[in-house]
């Protein structure tokens, strides 16, 4: 995150400093932990406005207390809870994980200027150093707890296998799908169970159209797992892929289409064939049509699918952020 897109940043050239004060206590603003620094208790868990300066601000001295305010309502929260507890427990001990309920307790909030949640506050040293707002992808979790924790030492065997998932991945998402199944095959030589190349073997399976063998591979994925966001997106185009097989003749879809524009059903079907063919932004169009003409159809059915797509491409594909963006214009214009 850029200190453009950080309202938590320090001035230029500066850190954050001060005094701020939570509860009933004031605690003068520290030098930041040092990273790495010794962990007591469990890595994750809640607080009240009682107890922040122990969980936090006292806590935040002997390793990098990491703040996630959220609210019951609020979706992007729910969004963002499986991830970074995700990753903090993957931390190996670098960061902590408290989680303060704005609604039962909106005093430290209030005092901060959070106006928007989820919002995520890391303190060091008794002091909010950094932070970041929204429902980020893990991959931008985990560059942000290298910044505000350092880096987690890695092996050079750990090293190798997290530059082949990466440039497997790279050449999955280019369309080179025999060079990424070559990659992902490497690493489980490696690795076994490595989760990310498991999937990524699946989704190059899923590519081929060999649905069988992906629904295979994806059942040793240990259900805990299942909820990061890249492996549930496997999931769901398998889920998709495995309807898909069963809608039909496109071209005989598109006929339907022809004598009758307004044959929703045919429209919608139409529009998984074409996601499963990888045509993203395609199948989206189709769906606008719908949503255009009778968006109260079947219980909005076509914006529900639409969001199955998103699931299913990830929230930062381009064909996701482009639907997103017309989606938000026809609901609101």
């Amino acid at each position: 995150m850029s200190d453009y897109d950080n309202p938590y940043a320090p001035a230029s050239g500066g850190q954050m400093s001060g005094t701020v004060t939570f509860g009933d206590q004031a605690k003068p603003a520290q030098q930041p932990a040092q990273a790495g620094g010794g962990v007591s208790g469990e890595l994750i868990s809640d607080t009240t406005t009682a107890g922040f300066t122990a969980d936090v601000i006292q806590a935040s001295q002997d390793v990098t207390v990491l703040v996630d305010f959220w609210a019951p309502w609020c979706g992007p929260c729910k969004q963002l809870t499986p991830i970074i507890e995700k990753v903090v427990n993957e931390s190996n001990g670098r960061v902590k994980l408290v989680k303060l309920n704005i609604d039962d307790h909106p005093a430290i909030p209030g005092q901060m200027g959070i106006q928007s949640i989820p919002a995520v506050v890391a303190f060091a040293g008794g002091k909010p150093v950094d932070g970041f707002m929204g429902a980020l992808p893990e991959s931008q979790i985990r560059e942000f707890i290298d910044k505000v924790a350092g880096p987690a030492p890695t092996s050079s065997a750990d090293e190798q296998i997290a530059q082949i998932v990466t440039q497997s991945r790279e050449a999955l998402a280019a369309g080179d799908v025999e060079t990424a199944a070559r990659g992902f095959g490497a690493v489980l030589q490696m690795d076994q169970g490595h989760v990310g190349a498991i999937t990524g073997m699946a989704a190059c399976m899923l590519a081929a159209g060999e649905l069988d063998r992906a629904e295979k591979l994806l059942n040793a994925v240990p259900v805990e797992e299942r909820k990061d966001a890249e492996i549930a997106s496997v999931f769901k185009r398998l889920e998709m892929a495995k309807e898909v097989a069963e809608l039909g003749d496109p071209v005989e879809l598109e006929a339907r289409l022809a004598s009758n524009p307004d044959d929703h059903e045919a429209r919608i079907q139409f529009a998984k064939i074409l996601n499963a063919k990888g045509h993203r932004d395609a199948a989206a169009d189709e769906l606008f049509t719908i949503m255009r003409k009778d968006p109260k159809w079947e219980d909005e059915a076509a914006r529900k699918m639409l969001l199955e797509f998103f699931e299913a491409w990830g929230p930062v594909d381009p064909a996701t952020l482009s639907a997103r963006r017309k989606l938000s214009s026809l609901l609101f214009s």
